[in-house]
């Protein structure tokens, strides 16, 4: 049985391997795609492959009758989508279908997690969203996530794949660098201070955001490799429902005054524009009781990340 996971060389498809190794779930391959190579990991299982996910034929070529899940997360992220428009269509649009298109020949059925995003809704929202809330893009992004959805559910109706779309919390806190999604500085506003290093938030403090560690997140994905088939196959994953003036406060707590003194504001409007459009507030009940799970507090995901990945951070 063989595992594959595309955006293998990132940061959510490396835990995400890691994890996969000392789980419970029975494969015999794990293949890691990405546009740059993955780092190699030490299990005979592993398999890592350079890819370009958008040339002809690429994706047809890693999808065999062997093939048992594919969790798809190699996407343009939102910011880079909205700045180039075609770039964004073809990674996060065009390579989904190719990828399903391929599933659908080798061995109609395989179990297809395909990662989407808050970004599906925008506009005015009702204070608690949930799975049936109506999808209204105001971003590129937004709009190619939400395409994608809608040819897994298809996709899934036609008996062709078993698909699952989780919709991901924003999430807090990622080691490394910044990167060029719009919600980048979330992670920016722990991640840098806590580093002794300067940071800029460009949103108000009273911006609410819909959160989740990436461990949480990564045992949520393990969750959808096995969870039964239903009828609903777009998932928004639990998350806690925190503002960015909580999020300082939290900062403060653990870094004190001095960490908390690092974050500058500077208005970005564009970004305030975009996040602002997600949902701060979700109904958890139906992920819940199909056994997603959520932090408890902020203050844990802060917990997490210097226990876990502080020193990646660095």
């Amino acid at each position: 049985m063989q595992i594959i996971i595309t955006g293998g060389g990132g940061f959510l498809g490396q835990k995400l391997a890691h994890a996969l190794l000392h789980s419970s779930v029975a494969f015999s391959e794990l293949l890691l795609v990405d546009i740059q190579q993955p780092h190699p990991l030490a299990d005979p299982r592993v398999r890592c492959l350079q890819a370009d996910l958008t040339a002809p034929g690429v994706a047809a070529s890693l999808i065999s009758e062997r093939t048992a899940v594919v969790y798809h997360l190699a996407a343009i992220v939102s910011s880079h989508a909205e700045q180039d428009f075609e770039l964004g269509w073809q990674v996060n649009l065009d390579t989904t279908r190719s990828l399903l298109e391929a599933c659908r020949h080798a061995r109609p059925g395989i179990r297809f997690v395909f990662t989407s995003s808050l970004a599906v809704y925008g506009g005015p929202l009702p204070a608690l969203v949930d799975d049936a809330t109506a999808l209204t893009p105001t971003s590129s992004y937004g709009a190619q996530k939400a395409m994608a959805e809608l040819l897994v559910n298809d996709y899934s109706r036609k008996g062709y794949v078993d698909g699952l779309a989780l919709r991901l919390p924003t999430i807090c806190v990622r080691p490394g660098k910044p990167n060029r999604a719009a919600s980048s500085f979330v992670s920016g506003l722990i991640r840098e201070p806590l580093q002794g290093e300067q940071t800029i938030c460009p949103v108000s403090t009273d911006l609410r955001l819909w959160l989740s560690s990436p461990a949480t997140v990564v045992s949520n994905f393990l969750l959808a490799a096995t969870l039964a088939k239903g009828d609903g196959r777009s998932i928004n994953l639990p998350g806690i429902s925190v503002t960015v003036g909580e999020m300082l406060d939290a900062l403060t707590q653990v870094g004190g005054q001095a960490a908390r003194d690092r974050v500058q504001f500077v208005a970005d409007p564009a970004i305030e524009r975009i996040v602002a459009s997600w949902p701060g507030r979700i109904d958890n009940q139906r992920a819940s009781a199909l056994g997603f799970v959520a932090d408890g507090t902020f203050a844990s995901i802060i917990d997490s990340f210097i226990t876990h990945d502080l020193q990646e951070a660095s």
